[in-house]
């Protein structure tokens, strides 16, 4: 009589102890997370060196944020490609920049590239050629198709003037 009373127990005993194996851990993908982010920083410069918008705004997300020193932030994609236009065209335009420090979440889905940079364009009010260098931030998401792109992009130069601090300005 007592197997009788336990035979229709047994499936949920099956159930409940299969149930209560813990997943295992999402495979740690950092060291190719990291590479892969180099190598769009790489390719990012030679795009640059092309003075190509289309591939620039390509390691861009679609809801990506640009901000620079003195200057309001542009939000978009096609905002950022629109903004590019005139600094591409300037012949004395050259961006160079180093990839200093990159680092990936270990939930794999968020990372960032941190370096020096350094930039030659022409002044538009004065129609000289400046040389600007700085330190620019990348922050980096991953894409449903395993690449990574860059959500927010900022860049704070060493060189140009900052706004007087307000107790100057009196």
């Amino acid at each position: 009589m007592q197997r009788l009373f336990l035979i229709p127990f047994a499936p949920l005993v099956l159930l409940l102890t299969g149930c209560s194996q813990a997943p295992s851990p999402a495979p740690d993908t950092r060291e190719a997370d990291v590479k892969a982010i180099k190598a769009d920083g790489e390719q990012w410069q030679k795009d640059f060196a092309a003075k190509d918008a289309d591939k620039l705004v390509s390691h861009y997300t679609d809801d990506v944020v640009v901000t620079n020193s003195g200057q309001p932030a542009i939000k978009g994609k096609e905002a950022a490609r629109a903004a590019m236009k005139p600094m591409l065209s300037d012949p004395a335009f050259k961006l160079t920049f180093e990839i200093g420090n990159v680092e990936v979440a270990k939930s794999g889905d968020i990372g960032y590239a941190t370096g020096p940079y350094q930039m030659t364009f022409t002044d538009p009010v004065t129609k000289k050629v400046i040389e600007d260098k700085g330190n620019y931030v990348e922050v980096y998401k991953k894409q449903a198709d395993g690449s990574w792109k860059s959500a927010y992009d900022a860049g704070t130069s060493e060189v140009l003037s900052a706004p007087a601090p307000p107790d100057k300005m009196k």
